[in-house]
């Protein structure tokens, strides 16, 4: 009986150490930055400042004296986020394995502690609250509303059993710019809700692309995404409709000018006409590919851009 468990316990001891070998070498630090995801913080930071750089502008209040607001609503939106996202990962660590692009994250390879990651996640929630006080009452509204629409309605409720969970997770998405405009002001000027729009149907189109690249992923995790449930084909009609509800939308922001409606207009028309020059491929997965990388570079050239035109 010893040399029976002395066996099993060597052959535990063996697979355990074969398991920690097939773990990507990491540091705390990159552990993290992917526990938060780093980089939907990033891009949701740019149309936040943008948001808020477009408030301080029209409402005639100067950026270098106000950037105290500046620090409070960047750190806070961007706490908030970080927070909701390592609350998304601590949700979802059971369908995380099951999909390459996820499997990697630390509450899947147990490098952190599951209620440690809750915890860290309503600490940083709490924190990023409290920079927002700092603002304005609506700013603190509009990014627990954030929070909640993205947690409750999007990774709790929507994204395991509606095909509609894209675009349920749309709103949280879209909430930034509203963020940085409410800190400024908390009446939301329409232009504000102009923001919100782009955000939220750039969202369908962006997802859609990457759900078709990942489409197994997905039907193995269990997740009805479009392309899962509906197939290709519905999918790429889908993603030109949604593309397509974008082209007025440069045209409810006529303070921005001439030169950002040509360019807006040029990125939206751009963005159809990849989809179709795609098609010569005949590979539904080139053309998913195409258009994600057009859609990544879209909404980072149209909020810089917002930027840009009103330091011209």
């Amino acid at each position: 009986m010893s040399d029976s468990r002395a066996l099993s316990d060597a052959a535990i001891e063996n697979t355990e150490r074969s398991l920690q070998k097939d773990l990507p070498e990491t540091t705390v630090w990159k552990d993290f930055l992917a526990l938060i995801k780093i980089g939907i913080v990033n891009s949701n930071l740019i149309t936040t400042f943008t948001g808020l750089w477009l408030a301080l502008h029209f409402s005639g209040k100067g950026f270098f004296n106000n950037l105290d607001l500046v620090l409070y609503t960047v750190i806070g939106s961007s706490l908030i986020i970080a927070g909701s996202c390592s609350l998304n990962n601590f949700i979802d660590r059971d369908i995380d394995p099951l999909m390459e692009r996820t499997k990697g994250r630390p509450t899947v390879t147990g490098k952190v502690n599951p209620g440690k990651v809750a915890l860290l996640s309503f600490l940083l929630i709490g924190l990023g609250t409290a920079f927002l006080m700092f603002t304005t009452a609506a700013a603190v509204v509009i990014g627990l509303l954030g929070v909640f629409s993205y947690v409750v309605l999007y990774t709790m409720w929507t994204k395991r059993r509606f095909v509609s969970n894209t675009i349920v997770g749309s709103i949280s998405g879209a909430v930034p710019p509203l963020i940085g405009w409410a800190a400024v002001d908390g009446n939301l000027d329409p232009m504000a809700w102009v923001l919100f729009a782009i955000v939220f149907i750039w969202q369908p189109p962006h997802f859609y692309a990457l759900a078709m690249r990942r489409a197994e992923e997905y039907r193995a995790a269990g997740v009805p995404m479009l392309p899962v449930v509906k197939g290709f084909k519905t999918t790429k009609r889908h993603i030109y409709l949604w593309v397509a509800a974008l082209l007025p939308l440069p045209f409810l922001m006529p303070s921005l000018g001439l030169p950002f409606l040509i360019l807006a207009g040029a990125l939206n028309i751009g963005w159809l006409l990849t989809g179709l020059y795609a098609r010569k491929f005949n590979d539904d997965i080139k053309w998913a590919t195409l258009m994600f990388v057009y859609s990544l570079q879209y909404l980072t050239i149209m909020f810089v851009a917002m930027v840009i035109i009103t330091l011209i």
